[in-house]
């Protein structure tokens, strides 16, 4: 039988990561102490340590827009886009 796979918060691959990029401990005693696999770890570790650079980026501290605000808005754009596409068809006589 597969085993099943275990699904971990965010917040816990952020606790985990952040533990073994401080390296008091080494990746094997986080890995028994959480018990997760070492190479997860390691990846969680890379992950965050990649992820840094990003929230310096532009002046914002993860700043993103709200998807479902900018779908709003580009939706809003389409419509007033077709509407004079529609003007410019009916004044060009086409």
């Amino acid at each position: 039988m597969g085993r099943i796979r275990k699904r971990h918060s965010a917040g816990f691959k952020a606790k985990v990561a952040l533990e073994a990029a401080r390296q008091d401990k080494t990746i094997a005693e986080l890995a028994k102490l959480h018990q997760v696999h070492p190479v997860q770890i390691s990846q969680w570790k890379k992950q965050l340590l990649d992820g840094l650079e990003g929230i310096f980026e532009n002046g914002s501290a993860g700043r993103r827009p709200d998807p479902e605000k900018l779908q709003t808005e580009l939706y809003e754009q389409i419509g007033r886009l077709q509407m004079e596409l529609a003007w410019v068809k009916k004044k060009s006589g086409g």
